[in-house]
């Protein structure tokens, strides 16, 4: 499966995912890095939520942010809101580092923590946070920070 282009594949958040990816299930951070991994291109920072559903097939992909250089301000009012509206039964974390290099900062780690939280709340399980960076990522469950 090819990068997802992010530039051409605007999604509002009730739409379902695109055709192609309709259903395409997630099984590990390397799968996420795959699909997003033209997100490395950007100059800015992009947070995007994978909606999943109970086979973590992709029901709905959301751009939650776009930010500057170096941060994008999310809040969990605004990941959960598109989760409720797509009936996700769980949630993939997905934002990149323009800098190259995605080692998670303290306020990733934190919201990571929020959003986890907050999913737990509510019945919608946040199953990983993927940070990627130039040619490579960092996936939270699989440094078991998630």
């Amino acid at each position: 499966l090819k990068c997802l282009r992010l530039v051409y594949e605007r999604q509002v958040i009730r739409e379902k995912a695109p055709k192609y990816l309709n259903g395409h299930r997630i099984s590990k951070a390397e799968d996420v890095y795959e699909l997003m991994c033209d997100l490395q291109l950007e100059g800015k920072e992009h947070f995007i939520v994978l909606h999943l559903n109970n086979k973590n097939g992709i029901v709905c992909i959301d751009r939650v942010s776009t930010g500057s250089l170096n941060q994008s301000v999310v809040h969990p009012r605004e990941v959960f809101k598109g989760a409720l509206l797509s009936s996700a039964a769980a949630l993939i974390l997905v934002h990149n580092h323009p800098s190259g290099d995605p080692e998670p900062s303290p306020e990733d780690m934190e919201i990571t923590k929020r959003l986890r939280e907050t999913g737990d709340l509510l019945g919608i399980k946040v199953l990983d946070h993927v940070i990627i960076g130039e040619g490579r990522f960092i996936s939270f469950a699989e440094r078991g920070l998630i």
